[in-house]
């Protein structure tokens, strides 16, 4: 395993999370109460237009020393969203950055698992990918490996 400092880090916090599901509640409060604190947050929003959206999430990223995945009811119809659940699952393991999950209105267990609503969503994506089991089987992976860390759950958290 690579070693890293936190002092090697640009942004302490990375957010990963599906922008329409919580960007105007849940994340835009959690990005406030981070700031407030001044604790340096990654957020999509803060990519400069023209960038190039993988490289520059894969690079911020790298660049954070905690990664924080927002589980919502539509993260995993994303293919951004898994595609940075993937490299973030990466970080943990070759950096050993901390993953923190947050269950936004959606059971760990359907995340999990891909059941109930969370399943749904990600049914919509097996179907638009549903020629590339390799890529289909390697989110699965991921999100079952993130949705068994330790992290906070709440249905009613805004």
């Amino acid at each position: 395993m690579a070693s890293s400092s936190r002092n090697d880090k640009k942004y302490d916090v990375f957010v990963s999370f599906r922008g329409e599901d919580t960007r105007d509640n849940f994340t835009s409060h959690l990005y406030s109460s981070l700031s407030r604190q001044n604790i340096q947050t990654f957020i999509d929003d803060q990519l400069n237009r023209g960038d190039e959206i993988s490289e520059s999430l894969v690079n911020a990223i790298e660049a954070s020393a905690v990664s924080v995945i927002v589980f919502s009811e539509g993260y995993a119809s994303s293919r951004w969203c898994l595609d940075e659940l993937v490299k973030i699952l990466e970080c943990k393991k070759e950096y050993a950055q901390i993953v923190i999950p947050v269950f936004y209105r959606v059971d760990p267990s359907d995340a999990r698992n891909q059941t109930g609503p969370f399943g749904i969503s990600f049914s919509k994506l097996e179907e638009r990918f549903k020629e590339n089991t390799e890529k289909l089987r390697t989110w699965r992976k991921a999100l079952k490996e993130a949705a068994s860390l330790s992290g906070f759950h709440s249905l009613n958290i805004r």
